[in-house]
């Protein structure tokens, strides 16, 4: 993983931050690590918003899987947690989700990691203190790495 933005913000500059995760992004997969409690579903609820969708947001802890209508995609919001195996995961069809060119917020990716696409960006956020969060924002180069290795047989 290379690293393409480390910040630490306070929840009245989320809206900027999701602004600022957008332009850095590289992929519309993006994995969301983090303790329980330390803002994930806040967040996606700001990328949601800068992406366009007036849909309201809530956690799919118990649907599993929310989608919302932006403009011209829709984002799909899993939240993982409650899954207890990747076959779960495929009997509702997760891995359907990523042959589209929708967005895919993911929360507690880590219950289905070898589902899921190699062309992702993975957001680590962590209590920085009470009111403050530190946020990594990285991007998967394993493909980038393995094209080259390919391309001159190293």
């Amino acid at each position: 993983m290379s690293k393409l933005l480390e910040i630490t913000y306070q929840i009245e500059d989320i809206n900027a931050v999701a602004r600022q995760i957008l332009e850095q992004c590289s992929s519309k997969t993006i994995l969301f690590y983090g303790d329980m409690g330390v803002g994930k579903t806040t967040l996606i609820k700001a990328l949601v918003k800068a992406i366009g969708s007036e849909d309201e947001v809530s956690s799919p802890t118990f649907s599993i899987v929310n989608e919302y209508a932006a403009k011209d995609c829709s984002i799909y919001h899993f939240d993982l947690y409650r899954i207890n195996d990747e076959e779960e995961a495929l009997n509702f069809g997760f891995e359907d989700y990523f042959y589209t060119q929708n967005w895919a917020l993911i929360e507690w990716p880590e219950n289905a990691k070898n589902l899921l696409p190699e062309d992702v960006n993975s957001i680590e956020i962590t209590h920085k203190n009470k009111t403050s969060r530190s946020l990594k924002l990285s991007q998967n180069t394993t493909l980038t790495q393995k094209n080259a290795m390919e391309q001159y047989k190293i």
